[in-house]
């Protein structure tokens, strides 16, 4: 009795500003929706709910029982997506001040994430200092100068060291052991302050590369003397590893200045110097720098003697091996490749090998192909890559787009071609042609690593999430009734009451339409339709 009479009470006018509140709230929670799914790749309710509120409420995964039984056959499959999902340091990576700054300063933009940047600090405190660089008062300040956010306050330091370096100190040194004779050292210059203004201070590789060959006198003096000293305890052997990876550093980027002045030749050569000199220092690979060069320098012909050596199935791959094999197989066919007569006489040998091999890269690395053929805007790469992400497809097709353009009908094989590779690929992702799954934790990571105005390339692509159609389903249902509402107020509250009537009454089960348009009329006072007159023989 109470509801009814509060019913009553009520005017069209609650009825549209219910409908319409309904409507509005309904919308924001769409566009919030949308948003966080477009910067995150998740719905917010779903996360909220999986995170917080299912612990609350007991959840427990129905499957738990079956996944342990499971979980030893698919240990393999786990590490491999963990070890694909690791970031690497980009091989072929910009340096700070001569290319990523100027870039700042041109368009105002940051190409460089926190989150990249401060994985480049850890790896130079890791490849750069060692438990005895407090004995050191410059490498000591290095070490402290690493681990600094403040792009100035490292530069200060890095002079600071080398300061300390100018300086004649008496160093306490018995020439021989228990004797009292001893010798008056100039210390030696500290390679790792020179590293660091040449990444960050110099603003031309020209200045890069002086102050590279400066730190390569002052890394080649502490590697010898560290070499004769390592098998003398733990801390020598620490010592001279640093020693190794700062050499091995300071070569390499010298090379790739080399490189970028033009003086490719002599680039090629370092390179190769390089890993002959240091074989086991896979870390950096540098192989992926020779690559590049002898593409520039056109010669195909040692880029498939480097390929027959990495291109390996014991080792791990990445977007240049895969890419580069397919576009040498490419190279042999493309410049008299054409779509129409392909589909009238079938592929020959050599164009089969050279569509497997775009199909087997494509599957390593579906995000290559949009920026190989100019669908979607490079940006400057970052430090560091994800394997098989969108950022490893930036770098790639950074620095080697020139290399397929200068192949007559490479990109137009790539074209007609790479998109093929999906059907060969099973739907959902559960398992790999070729390679592994696809990881799932690419997007993430990429967010991560790339810069807040790059759109994200994503694979596969994701299917909106239940909550979004559920909030634009809401959204539309209640702005349809907000618009029926505001033109047939009377008949939409005539409605609503007696939909209300129904969930309210005890007896609501025996309701039917019948009753409901009895009660419309009734209030309308909608006179009942003439009856016909039937007659009878």
């Amino acid at each position: 009795m109470t509801v009814s009479m509060f019913l009553n009470t009520l005017t069209p006018k609650f009825y549209v500003a219910l409908t319409g509140t309904s409507s509005l709230i309904s919308g924001l929670i769409l566009i919030f929706e949308w948003w966080y799914f477009r910067k995150y790749g998740t719905s917010f309710i779903e996360q909220v709910s999986v995170s917080h509120l299912r612990p609350l409420l007991g959840g427990v995964d129905n499957n738990s029982s079956n996944n342990s039984n499971s979980s030893n056959g698919d240990s393999d499959s786990n590490r491999q997506s963990v070890s694909e999902c690791k970031v690497w340091r980009n091989p072929l990576n910009l340096f700070r001040g001569a290319e990523y700054n100027r870039y700042t300063w041109v368009t105002g933009r940051e190409p460089l994430t926190y989150y990249d940047m401060n994985l480049s600090a850890q790896d130079h405190q890791t490849f750069f200092t060692c438990d005895s660089d407090h004995l050191r008062p410059a490498d000591a300040i290095m070490q402290k100068a690493w681990r600094e956010r403040n792009p100035q306050a490292r530069i200060s330091a890095a002079h600071e060291a080398l300061e300390i370096n100018e300086i004649r100190s008496r160093v306490e040194v018995p020439l021989i052991a228990s004797s009292t004779i001893w010798e008056i050292k100039l210390l030696p210059k500290c390679a790792t302050a020179y590293i660091l203004l040449a990444e960050e201070e110099a603003t031309t590789i020209a200045e890069a590369e002086k102050l590279f060959k400066q730190a390569l006198k002052a890394g080649d003096g502490c590697y010898r003397r560290s070499q004769q000293l390592q098998h003398h305890g733990s801390q020598y052997e620490a010592q001279h590893r640093r020693d190794t990876n700062v050499l091995v550093y300071i070569k390499r980027r010298l090379a790739m200045c080399a490189r970028r002045l033009g003086r490719t030749r002599e680039a090629v050569k370092m390179m190769r110097d390089l890993m002959k000199e240091f074989p086991l220092l896979s870390m950096f690979n540098i192989h992926e720098n020779l690559l590049e060069a002898l593409l520039e320098l056109q010669a195909y012909a040692d880029v498939q003697a480097v390929l027959a050596k990495y291109d390996d199935i014991s080792l791990p791959k990445s977007a240049t091996i895969c890419y580069t094999a397919a576009l040498l197989k490419a190279r042999a066919v493309s410049d008299k490749f054409s779509p129409e007569a392909a589909s009238r006489r079938g592929l020959s040998t050599a164009e089969m090998n050279a569509v497997e091999a775009i199909h087997r890269a494509v599957e390593f690395n579906p995000h290559v192909p949009k920026y190989l053929l100019e669908m979607k805007s490079l940006i400057l790469p970052p430090e560091h890559i994800l394997k098989r992400g969108d950022s490893e497809a930036i770098a790639y097709a950074f620095f080697h787009l020139a290399h397929w353009k200068r192949v007559e009908g490479a990109l137009n094989l790539l074209h007609c071609t790479w998109e093929g590779t999906f059907r060969m690929i099973p739907y959902p992702l559960e398992k790999g042609h070729l390679f592994y799954p696809y990881p799932i934790c690419t997007e993430t990571a990429d967010r991560e690593l790339l810069p807040s105005f790059h759109e994200v390339s994503v694979y596969p692509k994701k299917e909106l999430p239940f909550f979004i159609l559920f909030t634009a389903g809401l959204c539309s249902f209640t702005a349809m009734l907000a618009l029926l509402t505001h033109q047939f107020p009377e008949l939409m509250g005539v409605f609503a009451k007696a939909m209300i009537d129904i969930f309210c009454s005890a007896e609501f089960r025996d309701w039917n339409c019948k009753s409901i348009f009895m009660r419309v009329e009734d209030e309308l006072e909608i006179p009942p339709a003439p009856q016909s007159h039937h007659f009878q023989n």
